[in-house]
C-alpha cells in the first residue's frame, strides 16, 4: 500500500497546487530530493536487485584497459571504481539514482510545471528503473539531457548525450536516429532522411551483438514483460490522445519542441505495435519515451483546450493512477519486487548489504 498511498499523494499535492506556481515550484526540489533518497537508498528492493549484485561481484577484478573493448563501459567502470574503493554494492544505486534524478531535473526545468512533470515519472518510470532496472535508468536520465539538446537544436550536443547514455545501456543508441531532425528543421525532407538513415540504422543495431543478443533473448523465446501491455498501452493511448486531441494546438502553443513531442508520440505507437513481437523489447522502447508523455501530460492544462479542458487535464492522471493500482495490487511480480520496501540510510537492515 506504500507506493499506491505515495502515488495518490503525489498526485493530489500536484491538483492541490493548481493555480500556485511558486508554490509548486519551490515544493519542485523537496518532492525531487525526497524521491531521489526513496530510490537510492533502498534496500533489497527491485526486481533486478540481486542481478546487479552478481554483476557488482564481477567487477572485484575489473580490468581498466578493457574499457574501450566491452559493452556498456560507463555502468562497468562504475562498478570498478566501487569495488577499488572498497565500497558496499548498494552505491551503485546511488549512483545510477543520481545520473537519473540529475537527468530528469534538466528536463523538467524547461517544463512550465516541472512538480507535474516529476510526480507523472512516479508510478511508471521511477519505481521501474532507477528502482530496479539501474542501467536503463542512468541511460535516461543521460536521454533526458539529450533531449534538452535536441530541443535547444543541437545535434552534436544531442549526439554526445545519447553516445555517453549507452555507456550505460546500448540500446539507447536507437534514438541516434533522430539525429537528422536535431537540427529542429522538422521538413518533409528531413523526415524523409531521418526514415532513409533509418533503414540501415537499424539493420546495424539488429544485426549487431546487442540486437543478436536481443534477438535471442525476446524474440521467439517466450519471454515476456510482466504488465508491459498496460504499460505500453498507456503510451499508445497517450499518442492517440496527443494526435486526436492536442498537436495543433500544441503547435500553436509550445512550437520550440513540437518536433520532439510529434516524434515522441511517433515513437510511443510504434511501442505498442511492437508488442505482438516481443514485450520485453516493446517494453524497453517505451520506458524511454515516457519522459516525452509526461511532458505532454503535464503541459495540457496551459493549452488552449475549449471543451472538456478540465477533464482532458485529469485524465492522464486519473489513467495512470487505475494502471498502478491494477498493477500493484494484483500483481506477484510487483509483490516479489517491490515489498516490503526498506531502505539502508539509517543502517543495513538484516545484516547486511550483501544479503537479498
Amino acid at each position: 500500500m506504500l507506493y499506491l498511498w505515495l502515488t495518490s499523494f503525489l498526485f493530489l499535492l500536484r491538483f492541490a497546487l493548481a493555480g500556485q506556481g511558486t508554490a509548486r515550484n519551490q515544493l519542485y526540489f523537496i518532492v525531487l530530493a525526497l524521491l531521489f533518497v526513496f530510490s537510492a537508498f533502498r534496500y533489497q528492493v527491485g526486481c533486478d536487485w540481486s542481478g546487479y549484485y552478481y554483476q557488482y561481484l564481477g567487477a572485484a577484478d575489473f580490468d581498466w584497459s578493457s574499457v574501450t573493448k566491452i559493452r556498456e563501459p560507463i555502468w562497468w567502470a562504475i562498478l570498478g571504481w566501487i569495488q577499488s574503493m572498497g565500497l558496499s554494492y548498494p552505491v551503485a544505486n546511488i549512483a545510477s539514482s543520481t545520473v537519473f534524478f540529475l537527468g530528469v531535473h534538466v528536463l523538467a526545468r524547461r517544463q512550465p510545471d516541472p512538480l507535474g512533470f516529476l510526480v507523472l515519472l512516479f508510478p511508471i518510470l521511477i519505481i521501474n528503473m532507477p528502482m530496479s532496472g539501474i542501467r536503463q535508468g542512468a541511460a535516461i536520465g543521460l536521454l533526458c539531457i539529450a533531449f534538452v539538446a535536441f530541443i535547444d537544436r543541437h545535434p552534436l550536443r544531442f549526439a554526445f548525450w545519447v553516445v555517453l547514455a549507452a555507456g550505460f545501456h546500448t540500446s539507447v543508441m536507437i534514438f541516434m536516429l533522430l539525429l537528422p531532425v536535431a537540427t529542429g528543421k522538422y521538413t518533409r525532407n528531413r523526415l524523409l532522411l531521418a526514415a532513409f538513415l533509418a533503414i540501415p540504422g537499424a539493420f546495424a543495431l539488429a544485426s549487431g551483438e546487442a540486437g543478436e543478443l536481443a534477438t535471442s533473448r525476446y524474440i521467439g523465446t517466450g519471454t515476456d514483460a510482466a504488465g508491459a501491455i498496460f504499460r505500453v498501452g498507456v503510451l499508445g493511448l497517450s499518442a492517440m490522445h496527443f494526435f486526436l486531441f492536442l498537436r495543433k494546438k500544441w503547435l500553436q502553443t509550445c512550437p520550440k519542441d513540437y518536433s520532439l513531442t510529434s516524434i515522441g508520440a511517433i515513437g510511443m505507437a510504434l511501442a505498442f505495435l511492437l508488442i505482438p513481437v516481443s514485450t520485453v523489447i516493446g517494453d524497453r522502447l517505451g520506458y524511454y519515451l515516457i519522459p516525452i508523455q509526461a511532458m505532454i501530460f503535464a503541459r495540457i492544462p496551459i493549452l488552449p483546450i475549449q471543451t472538456n479542458a478540465r477533464l482532458h487535464a485529469t485524465l492522464p492522471y486519473l489513467g495512470l493512477a487505475l494502471v498502478f493500482a491494477v498493477w500493484s495490487q494484483l500483481s506477484w511480480h510487483f509483490k516479489q519486487c517491490y515489498i516490503p520496501y526498506q531502505s539502508w540510510i539509517f543502517g543495513f537492515p538484516g545484516g547486511g548489504p550483501f544479503q537479498f
